[in-house]
């Protein structure tokens, strides 16, 4: 299994960067347009693994984080749109085993679909985001099937990701709660997958990239 973690620093001298750090359907295109011409599946995004998150840095404000089973050209990127960096995740990969402790973090969307007669009941959406505790109730369960037992959480809600598709002129929109925290590994082959496959809905627009580092207990 071939996985690859890139870090773009966008320029905000850069209109294109400024424009793609405010629509997640923008910059879903821009980071498309980094892989090869010839793969325009409707599945090209599941195709090359392509899951990103944007987030907030102490030392340079704002990052990209794009992972992907096939190897970016960053050279794509528009003149003056910022620089990156790409390394394999292949060390990370073979050094999973249960038992393991990790740092993870994921900006993820965790929702419930409530039942057509619970939906009339209360006038709720089909779509309902989660907060605050049961949000966390949320990601303790995909984590668990996710070959993951917690073992820290903390969560906090973060701006949704928006756009407007350009196929058919839909506005998205998929709020978003970030989580991190420590946790063990129980199952590396199900962790595997679900790293490379994301997590949750909106994978395409920022959300369900989890990232691990090894941690140590006395951290």
């Amino acid at each position: 299994m071939s996985l690859w973690l890139t870090r773009i620093i966008p320029d905000q001298r850069s209109r294109e960067a400024r424009r793609d750090g405010t629509n997640a359907v923008d910059l879903h295109h821009r980071l498309m347009a980094l892989f090869p011409d010839h793969v325009t599946t409707t599945a090209a995004r599941q195709d090359l693994g392509v899951l990103f998150r944007t987030e907030a840095t102490a030392d340079s404000g704002h990052q990209i984080l794009l992972q992907s089973s096939v190897q970016p050209d960053l050279t794509r990127l528009p003149s003056g749109y910022g620089h990156g960096t790409t390394k394999s995740l292949a060390p990370l990969l073979t050094a999973m085993r249960p038992g393991l402790a990790v740092r993870y973090r994921i900006a993820a969307n965790p929702i419930r679909k409530p039942g057509h007669t619970t939906r009339e009941l209360y006038n709720l959406s089909p779509v309902v985001p989660l907060r605050g505790a049961a949000a966390d109730d949320w990601w303790t369960r995909q984590a668990g099937t996710a070959g993951l037992q917690l073992t820290a959480l903390r969560s906090e809600p973060l701006d949704a990701a928006r756009g407007t598709r350009r196929s058919d002129q839909h506005r998205i929109k998929h709020d978003r709660v970030l989580f991190e925290g420590t946790a063990r590994i129980t199952d590396p082959v199900l962790l595997r997958t679900r790293l490379t496959a994301g997590i949750g809905k909106g994978k395409a627009y920022g959300c369900g990239l989890l990232s691990l580092a090894p941690h140590r207990d006395d951290q």
